[in-house]
């Protein structure tokens, strides 16, 4: 709730990206990320979903993992989500699954619902 510790990089920058995001400001994230949270698979997934599925946009668990070159590792995809150090940047919430449900989402599905409507892919709650 404070304001960001001058000595910590980026810091500033993620918090008024993250603000204008919100806010309905911002589409792109442009701070610098730290992937060193991350190897292997989950790091070429996450990765994948940062570079290539854009604001307001969803992709399922399975192209996600047809993406990276794995088919057949769906659920593999959906433990890499799980995992993601970055959510919200590396845009977890994005990802659906194939049979038009909403899939999982560490914050909550209610969370991922609200993230998604800011984003323009599904209507706003009424209330």
């Amino acid at each position: 709730g404070g304001p960001p510790l001058p000595e910590i990089p980026h810091l500033a920058a993620a918090t008024a990206e993250l603000a204008a995001y919100f806010a309905g400001e911002l589409r792109s994230f442009t701070v610098p990320l730290d992937w060193s949270l991350t190897s292997g698979f989950n790091s070429r997934v996450l990765q994948a979903l940062a570079d290539g599925v854009p604001y307001g946009s969803v992709v399922g668990y399975q192209d996600l993992a047809d993406r990276v070159g794995e088919p057949g590792a769906a659920r593999a995809v959906g433990a890499a989500m799980g995992s993601n150090p970055l959510p919200v940047v590396v845009p977890c919430h994005r990802v659906v699954a194939s049979d038009g449900g909403i899939g999982g989402f560490g914050g909550g599905l209610e969370t991922k619902r609200l993230l998604l409507a800011l984003e323009g892919v599904l209507p706003a709650p009424l209330f």
